[in-house]
């Protein structure tokens, strides 16, 4: 595809010459102002430049982007075109099922399917479907890749159809490593060359982890799948000039902490700060000093911070790591070139204009977790034990019993590890419960005797650790934490010590590049000598993966409700998210998962308490075993070379045979099974005409859900597992699928029947229609005196009588991963607003993508202090404004109680930009996309 040719205003069309070759280039220094933008901005700056058409990206936008005022609160639209899109499997699926159903809507209007292709390469990396069934022993990785090309085989079919029929669109198949360290390891450039030019590389992903590539100076974000399938269409991504929070780095890690401890610690301070739809952008004289792969760490947790962006400039170690992952000499100098001629490379002793300034001096940062439930809820280490005992009485019922221990008895902090009491063997009966005194330190206590054909007996209690996993792209593509792990495992088994029985240990590196760094340093039987068998390249316990915990300690845990934990080196920790038998989870280290998979319990003090005793005898702290910085670093220079990366990534699309032996369906349109479980034509597109029907005001609508503050996309989108007893559930058995093949539900988002019906289904969901209930539960009016029914059930049952529905949430409402389903799923249900006191990006910008009018309650005010308690019927008024091309501020919405008083108030309404108001009025981002391709 030719590029478009752009208007040219400023004259900044030019060529740059790059050994033998020349490419056409836009230059920022045309611009008036670009030289004192940060560096993201003048990757935007480019971007309108070479996109401007004098319609949607006018020079009256490149001015007011040269003009930006640092204080001023984000008001000018402006339109992104992202250089290319990347996708993870369980948000890509559904992206790929809409391209499909859009071949066909394309048709019933009169177009040709093949209108419908990704004009902007489009690369997705199968990497969400892997799940931990197996664990702890040599044939995991292998067991867990046959069981997945079992349960996801339709939906492997259906990719490898779209691989096949969709130009600029690529796979690569499972069992290859995580999205995100496949981007930066390979898929990213930092500078494109594409149809004769030369570009920044941007990305949109359908993950909020995409911000990872942040760190090697390439901007991109997390969208909706929905954004995602437009930008892959052509359309630009609509969006505010941002402010930009720069952050001074000075220092360097002290011994002891690692990249994790760091970004927990700037996790913690921009929550605080506050950056909601910000760009952060890191600069100083301590940039330097901070490794790609830290860089990519912190970048990675943008999404938990709350920033769009959290970037890191081109630089010399920038070019060290392309030159170490194998990318092409030609490649690199022209990363080196364009940068340093467009003003793109880091100079220290320049300091951009910032709206905002933080600092860190990386030598204050102390070794972190951060629990039991977000991941901004950073604890020191030391201070993690009492911490652990104020929180579990959250998770537990109040009349439970304390323990009296030897440390009661002294007390003293420090005693050893066996004598916690949920570290103690026992000999009872399986699953006995102990009975406990009081004790001085006031922990609740459940001690219950389990009994394991394979693990002996052991006691669990509150706090016991039953997960212990190395995980996700945070921390899995960072060389330092991942030998780190590894020389601390080699020296826990040399000390004699073992991982308590009741662990769940797993290992899912980033890429197959770690597992080749292992080997060459021979670290690999120490892990396994822990438990730390490879399970899959893949995402796995951050998402919900995890696989089931044995039977016994799931059933002990289970049936005496205790507040078990999971440890991952994951950067998401939301309620209900990891395992269904876990209600505590805490983000650490990959060196300090191990650790506490040796302490077994999060009741433990590393400091005072010894992790066991060395063969003669002699207590073992975990500052015993714990790496030198030196030896990290003389690891990381002896076991990680160049061959690697251009070895493991010679054939990454390839898949092997398992991949290419899959029966794979031919054509330009997908011919759909009416028999699938997996994969459905959606009804986006029925009844669709080539013009949209009016917006119209709402009327009589009733409360789906009353929500609280902090309510996720992991609360609202299915997630995790498939419950037999939910809605969901029931349709599988119907349509029968036996209980041991639902697999997940991330796994069937290309079944909207599941999805929908999995919608607001969390089990740690709390609709505060109810009193004391948790999970997809609400009041359904429809019936006298709202009696309690599932969500799914309840809005059936709306549908049928005609009543349209809202939902209330608090404060960052849809704050979480980028789930398109989180919006979909709510539309599906028939819900035509969300009221909420503050959204987050990427969640309101999804829910007008599906037809969702986002509405803010007044400031300073929330449904309970309005006295609204969701028994009401609304009214919204105003949002016909739309028809004749308004945006509207705000509508009227009157409630109406049960007694005939009203409580009424000006809503916000939160459609910021008019892109985002055509969407609005014709029903959603694809309708739009559809009617202008056959307009």
């Amino acid at each position: 595809m030719t590029a478009p040719a752009s208007k040219n205003s400023f004259g900044a069309r030019d060529t740059l010459q790059v050994g033998n070759t020349s490419y056409e280039v836009f230059r920022l220094d045309t611009v008036e102002g670009s030289q004192r933008l940060p560096y993201s901005l003048k990757i935007l700056l480019e971007n309108l430049l070479r996109t401007e058409d004098g319609a949607n990206i006018t020079a009256e936008h490149i001015r007011a982007l040269g003009g930006w005022d640092p204080k001023a609160e984000p008001a000018t639209e402006i339109q992104f075109t992202p250089a290319r899109v990347v996708m993870q499997d369980f948000t890509g699926v559904p992206c790929v099922v809409d391209l499909a159903t859009m071949r066909e809507a394309v048709t019933d209007l009169g177009g040709s399917p093949d209108q419908v292709n990704p004009l902007a390469p489009a690369e997705m990396v199968i990497d969400h479907s892997v799940v931990i069934d197996v664990f702890g022993r040599a044939d995991a990785f292998e067991r867990n890749v046959e069981i997945e090309y079992e349960r996801n085989r339709e939906r492997y079919q259906f990719l490898r159809w779209g691989q096949n029929s969709f130009e600029e669109f690529k796979v690569v198949p499972p069992g290859t490593g995580i999205v995100h360290q496949v981007n930066i390891e390979h898929l990213a450039r930092s500078i494109m060359a594409r149809n004769g030019q030369a570009y920044p590389d941007t990305c949109v992903g359908t993950d909020s982890h995409t911000t990872m590539v942040n760190g090697l100076g390439v901007l991109g974000w997390g969208v909706g799948g929905i954004e995602a399938e437009a930008a892959m269409l052509g359309q630009p991504v609509s969006m505010l000039i941002p402010k930009v929070v720069g952050f001074k780095l000075t220092g360097e890690i002290p011994p002891g902490a690692t990249a994790t401890d760091v970004v927990l610690t700037i996790t913690e301070m921009l929550r605080q700060h506050g950056v909601v739809g910000k760009f952060v952008e890191f600069y100083g004289e301590g940039v330097a000093s901070v490794p790609l792969a830290n860089r990519a760490t912190i970048g990675n947790m943008s999404p938990e911070f709350g920033s769009t962006a959290a970037i890191f400039p081109i630089d010399d170690e920038t070019l060290r790591y392309l030159k170490l992952t194998g990318r092409a000499d030609d490649q690199l100098a022209l990363v080196e070139a364009y940068a340093k001629e467009q003003g793109l490379w880091h100079d220290p002793a320049r300091e951009p204009e910032y709206s905002e300034y933080l600092e860190l001096d990386l030598s204050t940062v102390v070794p972190s977790i951060a629990g039991p439930k977000r991941p901004q809820d950073r604890i020191a280490l030391s201070g993690a034990k009492p911490s652990f005992r104020s929180s579990v009485r959250e998770y537990v019922t109040d009349h439970e019993p304390v323990p009296h221990t030897k440390m009661d008895e002294a007390s003293e902090e420090s005693f050893p590890a066996s004598d916690s009491p949920a570290l103690e063997f026992a000999d009872d009966g399986p699953a006995a419960v102990h009975s406990a005194a009081l004790g001085a330190d006031g922990r609740p206590s459940k001690p219950v005797t389990v009994s394991s054909p394979d693990r002996g007996e052991f006691v669990l209690d509150h706090g016991a650790v039953v997960i212990a996993s190395i995980t996700s792209c945070t921390n899995t593509s960072n060389p330092s934490v991942m030998l780190g792990a590894a020389l601390l495992a080699r020296n826990a088994v040399e000390k004699g010590l073992t991982v308590k029985p009741w662990v769940k240990t797993s290992m899912a590196p980033g890429s197959q590049v770690v597992t080749d760094y292992y080997e060459k340093a021979g670290l690999w039987p120490y892990l396994e000598k822990l438990g730390y068998h490879l399970v899959g390249y893949g995402c796995t316990t951050c998402i919900g993966n995890s696989g089931p915990l044995p039977e016994e300690i799931s059933a002990a845990v289970s049936e005496n409700d205790l507040a078990a934990v999971s440890v991952l080196s994951g950067n998401r920790n939301f309620e209900g998210r990891i395992n269904p038998d876990v209600k505590m989870n805490y983000l650490a280290s990959p060196p300090l998962v191990i650790a506490y998979a040796l302490a077994g319990t999060m009741d433990f003090d590393f400091e005072n308490q010894p992790l066991g005793t060395d063969t003669d005898g002699g207590n073992v702290f975990l500052r015993d075993i714990w790496p030198s910085p030196q030896e990290i670093q003389r690891t990381i220079e002896s076991a990680i070379t160049q061959e690697m990366f251009t070895s493991d990534y010679s054939d990454v699309f390839d898949g092997g045979e398992r991949w290419k032996s899959l029966p794979t369906p031919e054509g330009e349109t997908f011919a759909w099974d009416p028999q699938s479980t997996y994969v459905r034509r959606p009804p986006y597109f029925e009844g669709m005409g080539a013009e949209p029907d009016p917006v119209t005001d709402i009327s009589g609508a009733r409360v789906l859900a009353k929500l609280g503050d902090s309510v996720t996309t992991d609360h609202i989108s299915p997630a995790g597992a498939i419950k037999a007893d939910s809605p969901a559930g029931r349709y599988l058995m119907d349509n029968g699928v036996e209980r041991k093949d639902f697999n997940s539900y991330g796994s069937r988002r290309g079944n909207h029947e599941v999805m929908v019906r999995g919608t607001f289904a969390n089990i740690r969901l709390r609709n505060l229609l109810l009193d004391d209930v948790q999970g997809g539960y609400t009041r359904d009016f429809t019936q006298p005196g709202g009696p309690q029914a599932f969500i799914y059930d309840a809005a059936q049952n709306y549908a049928a009588q005609g009543t349209p529905l809202v939902v209330l949430g608090g404060t960052e409402y849809g704050s979480g991963s980028s789930r398109d389903w989180a919006a979909k799923g709510t539309r599906l249900l028939g819900v035509r607003a969300v009221i909420a006191e503050s959204f987050e990006r990427i969640h309101r910008s999804n829910l007008i993508g599906m037809g969702v009018a986002p509405l803010q309650f007044p400031d300073g005010s929330s449904a309970d202090s309005l006295g609204l308690d969701g028994t009401e019927t609304y009214d919204i008024a105003g949002l016909t404004a739309l028809n004749s091309g308004e945006t509207p501020g705000t509508v009227r919405v009157t409630a109406t109680k049960d007694d005939g008083s009203t409580v009424t108030f000006d809503a916000v309404v939160r459609i910021d930009t008019p892109g985002e108001a055509d969407y609005y009025r014709n029903g959603g981002i694809l309708q739009y996309v559809l009617r202008k391709m056959t307009a």
